[in-house]
């Protein structure tokens, strides 16, 4: 069957060091006509699960554990019957959102998860978050990259447990290592490619953030 990646924007709040933000996020469901993943479980389960339709849900995969990508990660894994997957460095955070409530399993660096005939290597790209992890599908020519890499740059790192120097060295070592051709699907905002970022990296260095 032919794979393919799904998208849906859900709405909703962020907040962590008492603060709270509105923010819209990507929601990516990656497989093909009878099973998917789905990569971060934001504010909506109904939104979420149209996206998905009526295929088997294999795992629900967290890029990092902020409240504005696994809020209704439980509420989601309660109705597919899928595992919650999580970086353990990252259970810090998730532990402020569902506190008692543990994660079903781990995602390590260099794992690969199978979906259909499509394969999601692991990355390790903290910074943003200790945990935070992307996604890459050479099948697809596509890295799913949470909040690490956006359209225009690094992923924030002003707020707790996180770090800017952190970050700039998981994009450069993991991410701009990729086929330059390789869509950045984001985890808020617009698609990018590795070719269009790799330039701007003294950029981010020089600006800081």
């Amino acid at each position: 069957m032919t794979a393919r990646v799904d998208h849906a924007v859900t709405s909703g709040t962020f907040s962590l060091d008492g603060q709270t933000f509105d923010v819209d996020n990507n929601v990516w469901v990656v497989g093909d006509d009878t099973e998917c993943v789905v990569l971060d479980a934001p504010h909506d389960v109904a939104a979420i699960r149209r996206a998905v339709g009526d295929r088997r849900v294999v795992a629900i995969l967290a890029t990092h554990a902020h409240d504005d990508h696994v809020r209704v990660a439980p509420e989601l894994a309660k109705v597919t019957g899928a595992p919650i997957l999580l970086h353990p460095d990252d259970r810090v955070l998730w532990d402020l959102v569902h506190p008692g409530l543990a994660p079903d399993g781990e995602l390590s660096d260099g794992q690969e998860i199978t979906v259909g005939d499509t394969v999601l290597r692991v990355l390790h790209t903290p910074g943003h978050s200790p945990g935070a992890c992307s996604f890459h599908a050479p099948s697809l020519g596509a890295v799913f990259t949470g909040d690490t890499l956006f359209a225009g740059g690094p992923g924030a790192t002003g707020r707790s447990y996180s770090d800017f120097a952190t970050i700039v060295e998981s994009i450069r070592t993991r991410l701009l290592t990729l086929p330059a051709d390789t869509v950045v699907h984001t985890g808020h905002g617009d698609d990018t490619t590795i070719g269009a970022e790799a330039p701007h990296l003294q950029e981010w260095l020089t600006r800081g953030h």
